[in-house]
């Protein structure tokens, strides 16, 4: 989800090949056992992220990739865009659980997560599954939601693997994403091997104890949203003072010559502000939450982190209250736009930089 930089030479646009083998680093399991028959696969999410994993995960399999998704046209894409022989649809999510070895899920919120694995266990028992699955569940959520996953899944003769991954939309699409992984041993070892090279660069085994994998993705999280506040009240002094955030931007570029600093940088100087080419906002704020209340638990504070998030907030409700008058707005925001709490805090316009030279002190030539 959130990482939004690319490796130096890697192209954003679709990869249909990325390497021929990945090195032993980028793996810490050796490779498993030929399957006596073909291992099926299914994925259930087709959304920023998951649309964007499944194609490049039908690319590399053999054979058609099972997708469902609440949205049956994301779905009818996917298969217009690879064909018959890379992709098949099923109505309904129970019918990845029926008919796959290995499902993969990628879905919006921890509710809808729970729902899901709900739908698989009722399905498995009905028709009582005495065959081993394995599920992946690849969404950002609490960690306490991998044991009740697990509770379900292993009612009904499966595993269960926590592997959430670290990359925005372009990452993912370039098949670029990290992905962490927490459970079974042979099940992770099974799924490492069907994700890289494709879909991951790397995996980070995090061993069986299932809640290190969500724990490891939302303390990963808080770095990228803290930089950003960091990022948006920095830019937000400079116009104050009468700095060009341009001249700004380029000192982070030689200073903090990081690719994700220099995207958010980026976004934040140019009002680059759409959700539908980054990480969304609502995202931002359901993970911000989740990582505020793994600090509460864990009593350490992360002064940051709730700054971050009341800013998260105030961009929303001045991007909704804009969307309600009928101005024109993005659709969703990405969650760079956090700047916009930092600029009406200060005295400037949330999400139009060209309107702060009326307020703020003409830059010098």
């Amino acid at each position: 989800m959130a990482d939004s930089s690319l490796p130096r030479g890697t192209s954003h646009g679709h990869l249909t090949h990325l390497h021929a083998l990945a090195s032993t680093g980028d793996v810490p399991f050796s490779r498993p056992h030929t399957p006596h028959k073909e291992t099926v696969v299914g994925f259930y999410g087709l959304g920023a992220m998951g649309y964007l994993m499944a194609r490049n995960l039908a690319q590399r399999l053999s054979s058609p990739l099972l997708v469902a998704n609440r949205s049956r046209s994301k779905a009818e894409q996917l298969l217009k865009e690879l064909g018959e022989s890379k992709v098949k649809i099923v109505d309904h999510p129970e019918n990845l659980a029926l008919e796959c070895d290995i499902i993969l899920t990628n879905l919006a919120n921890d509710e809808v997560v729970r729902k899901a694995y709900e739908q698989f266990a009722a399905a498995l028992k009905e028709q009582q599954n005495t065959r081993t699955k394995i599920f992946v569940e690849t969404s950002t959520v609490y960690p306490s939601l991998a044991g009740e996953l697990d509770h379900l899944v292993s009612s009904v003769h499966a595993h269960l693997i926590m592997a959430p991954v670290f990359g925005a939309p372009n990452v993912a699409e370039a098949g670029q994403l990290i992905v962490v992984m927490a459970g079974d041993y042979r099940s992770k070892k099974e799924v490492a091997h069907l994700l890289v090279p494709g879909v991951g660069r790397k995996v980070i085994d995090l061993g069986g104890n299932l809640e290190k994998a969500p724990t490891f993705k939302l303390i990963g999280n808080s770095v990228i949203l803290g930089s950003l506040e960091i990022l948006a009240e920095a830019f937000t002094l400079s116009e104050k003072a009468g700095i060009k955030p341009t001249q700004l931007h380029g000192l982070i570029k030689d200073l903090l010559p990081a690719p994700i600093l220099d995207n958010y940088a980026n976004k934040m100087v140019h009002d680059l502000f759409d959700g539908s080419k980054g990480f969304a906002i609502d995202g931002g704020i359901k993970d911000s939450t989740h990582i505020r209340k793994l600090a509460a638990d864990n009593n350490s504070p992360m002064p940051a982190l709730d700054s971050a998030h009341q800013h998260l907030l105030s961009a929303r409700a001045v991007h909704e209250a804009k969307k309600a008058r009928g101005e024109p707005v993005f659709e969703t925001l990405d969650w760079s736009s956090l700047v916009a709490g930092t600029r009406v805090a200060s005295g400037l316009d949330a999400f139009d930089s060209s309107q702060h030279g009326n307020i703020a002190p003409v830059p010098e030539n």
